[in-house]
Formats: structure tokens, sequence, C-alpha cells
């Protein structure tokens, strides 16, 4: 047996509390003050309290652990996907591309003209067979503009492959314009055969990401080399709702991202295929 340290009445070897005050022997032991070993009305609460506290302090870092790892392998990968997505479709747009010219020998027109020059078709119209939607072009009429009264019913089926996941811009419309104009790879109602591209296939963009605006993806627009400034990331020229930059199909078929942040200049030289311009590192 012992005696309390608090009330002096006899205790049990054994056991931190004084059956007759409450007070906390081991407070007493460890050198602590009366008020210590009795405060919150009994040392029992205190470890209660700092227990409490541990547990609350535990179920907060698992809680942020959680949320962390739920933002990880919900929110990231889904922003990758769809840029995937977008690098893939121009992929499947460049395979489709190198189909028709190895069928006809050059790249199609960036549009197709009527009799006073106005552009009626798109190549995008031209190239749907290349891309597994044949019905589709097979619907397509090519005695009216792609506005007239039948073509404008087939806006809303528009092919996947010419929609950026990412982009806000509407199901009917598509972000993937070709560079057009006299010196690049898509004549303005004509055709460029790749051997007309001088500074190489890898160094010349067939087309890219033009997010804002999109355009109808049957309507013949796309972007003019000829134009003096052509922005580079901005609304009007080159964009997209992906981070930093871009992508572009190049003209031997592979996809490259653009940082807007590159050289006016470099993308310029880009743009033309018989420029004779040297493109450095980009």
């Amino acid at each position: 047996m012992r005696t309390c340290p608090a009330c002096a009445e006899t205790i049990a070897d054994t056991g931190d509390y004084c059956p007759h005050c409450g007070v906390n022997v081991r407070y007493y032991d460890l050198g602590y003050s009366q008020d210590d070993a009795t405060s919150s009305s009994t040392g029992k609460s205190m470890s209660i309290v700092m227990l409490l506290t541990l547990v609350a302090a535990g179920v907060g870092a698992v809680t942020a652990a959680l949320l962390c790892i739920g933002y990880l392998t919900c929110v990231t990968p889904i922003t990758a996907t769809q840029r995937m997505q977008c690098r893939n479709n121009l992929k499947q747009i460049g395979l489709a591309l190198h189909s028709y010219h190895d069928v006809y020998g050059v790249l199609p027109p960036a549009y197709i003209a009527d009799e006073a020059g106005k552009p009626m078709h798109s190549w995008r119209v031209l190239i749907l067979p290349y891309l597994d939607e044949a019905p589709l072009y097979k619907e397509y009429r090519f005695d009216e503009p792609w506005d007239g009264p039948h073509n404008s019913t087939l806006l809303s089926r528009c092919p996947q492959v010419y929609r950026c996941p990412s982009s806000k811009s509407g199901n009917a419309s598509t972000p993937y314009l070709a560079v057009s104009g006299e010196h690049a790879a898509f004549g303005l109602g004509k055709s460029v055969s790749f051997r007309d591209f001088a500074d190489g296939l890898s160094n010349t963009i067939l087309v890219g990401e033009a997010d804002q605006p999109a355009v109808p993806w049957m309507q013949p627009t796309d972007i003019n080399a000829n134009a003096a400034d052509i922005p580079i990331g901005e609304p009007g020229g080159f964009n997209s709702p992906h981070v930093g930059g871009f992508h572009v199909l190049m003209g031997d078929g592979a996809v490259r991202f653009i940082s807007q942040n590159i050289s006016p200049d470099t993308f310029r030289a880009l743009l033309t295929r018989d420029g004779g311009e040297i493109v450095g590192e980009y």
C-alpha cells in the first residue's frame, strides 16, 4: 500500500488515480504540481483531451491525404487524357491527309471555290473517306455550298476526330484549322504536293489548334499564312484550352506541342513550306 500525496489517504500500489480524491498520482510522481494534477477536474480528463486532440490531428492528416490523392487520380488524369485525345485527333487527321496524298499525289486544297471564286467546300469534307466517314461524305452535296439547305443538316454530325475534348465551342465546331496561303501547306483553291515542301515536311505546319474562335466543321475557313499578324496563343490565331500552348500537325505526320511563348519569327517560318528560313530549336 502507499499514501496519496494529495489527500494522505492510503491507496493501492497499482493504479494512477486516488479513489478518495481522484487526483492523478502519476503526475505527482513526475514532479507536476497539485494544480496540474487536478486541472480539468481530474488528470483523467486531461488524458482524454490529449487523446482526442491526437485523434483529430490524425483524422485531419488522413483526410488531407485522401483529398490530395483524389485530386491527383481524378482531376489531373482527366486533363492529361483530354490533351492526349486532342493530340490523337491531329494524328488521325495527318494519316488521312497522307492517304489522300497517296491517292491523288497532292494534298487537298484549303477549299473548293465556285466560278466566282467564293469558297464552297472545306478540305475537312474532302478527307472524310480517309477518316472512316465515307457514308457522311456520300451524303454531302457538292452542288450547293457547305451551308446550303441540305448540307446544313449535316453540321450536327461532326466527326469526333474534329472535336477537341477540352474545347467549349460546341459539337458542330472544330478548332483544327489548316495553314493556307501562297507559300503554305494548303493552297488557296489549288493543291500542293509534298515535293513542293522545300523547307522540309518536318519544318512545316499543316494543321493547328485555333479554338478561339472555332469554326463550323464544314466551313471553308482556315488560318491565312499571308496575314501580316497571326496571334500566337491568343484569339484569332493558333490557341487552345490546353495550358501553355497548342498542338500542331507537321507535314511529316508528327504532332508537336508549341509553346505560346515561341519566337514569332520562328513560328512564322513554320507556316511556310518554301520560305528558305532556317528553323532552330523551338
